[in-house]
């Protein structure tokens, strides 16, 4: 017990020391210390506007609703219900996970200029959840198995439906995997840098994470580290945030559901 305590708190150190020296260096100036690389951040030309703040909050938003909704039906599925091809089809969504999501950003790309979605953050969230639905069913459909049958045969001799079960009685039993697949997809969603750069064009689309970087030169090219820390710190407040609030139901749903077998 003692050595898990020690190598805990090891890897805690070393998972936060970056944040720490971001942090550090964001109040850093010649003079001293001061919210002067905040100032900038927010004031310069090429840094973070409201917009940027709006567009990073509602491709979180979508991405987080549209993987729980999808997520939650699909993991009910795959967890009380049988079907023929059941288990290949599962297979085949968890098979996603193998192919690097770089290598068919491209593809992508193409396809949403055919729906008329491209350079928008309605495509760009379609394409976030799609990347977060195998480990989110998963997690779901583990957690969903891991309720007793007694308690849907139960609601069900009540005269609730399928649809009903769910909503009215599964859902409460399965909040900690809900709250773990919400986590994970506002985490990957927030900090997304690749996909963002690859479908958005607009630069008054674009998110927090693009408006960051899009700032990282100053003038005659020199990087701007000070604001560059500035916008790492400010991305990782709400990340931290979250994460702290809802420790022990990440925990909870991560133990029984990615961890069981």
């Amino acid at each position: 017990m003692r050595m898990s305590r020690i190598t805990g708190a090891a890897l805690a150190v070393l998972f936060l020391f970056p944040l720490a020296w971001s942090a550090w260096a964001s109040v850093r100036t010649p003079s001293g210390f001061g919210l002067e690389n905040y100032s900038r951040l927010f004031t310069a030309d090429n840094g973070i506007r409201f917009e940027h703040v709006v567009n990073s909050v509602v491709v979180s938003g979508l991405t987080v609703g549209g993987t729980l909704f999808v997520a939650t039906l699909g993991g009910y599925a795959f967890g009380r219900f049988q079907f023929p091809g059941k288990n290949a089809l599962f297979l085949l969504t968890l098979a996603i996970l193998m192919v690097p999501y770089a290598t068919i950003l491209i593809a992508l790309y193409v396809l949403l200029g055919w729906l008329g979605l491209q350079d928008s953050l309605i495509g760009l969230s379609l394409v976030l959840i799609m990347f977060q639905l195998p480990f989110s069913i998963f997690m779901m459909r583990n957690a969903f198995e891991a309720i007793p049958a007694e308690l849907e045969e139960s609601a069900l001799i009540d005269g609730c439906g399928s649809l009903a079960v769910l909503t009215r009685v599964l859902l409460h039993a399965v909040r900690p995997g809900l709250i773990t697949v919400a986590l994970f997809a506002f985490l990957t969603s927030w900090g997304e840098f690749f996909a963002p750069l690859i479908l958005l064009n607009s630069t008054g689309k674009f998110t927090m994470m693009l408006a960051v970087v899009n700032m990282r030169t100053a003038t005659f090219g020199a990087i701007d580290y000070p604001a560059l820390e500035a916008g790492v710190t400010v991305m990782a407040i709400p990340c931290l945030l979250l994460f702290l609030i809802l420790q022990r139901s990440y925990v909870r749903g991560f133990m029984s559901g990615a961890l069981r077998s």
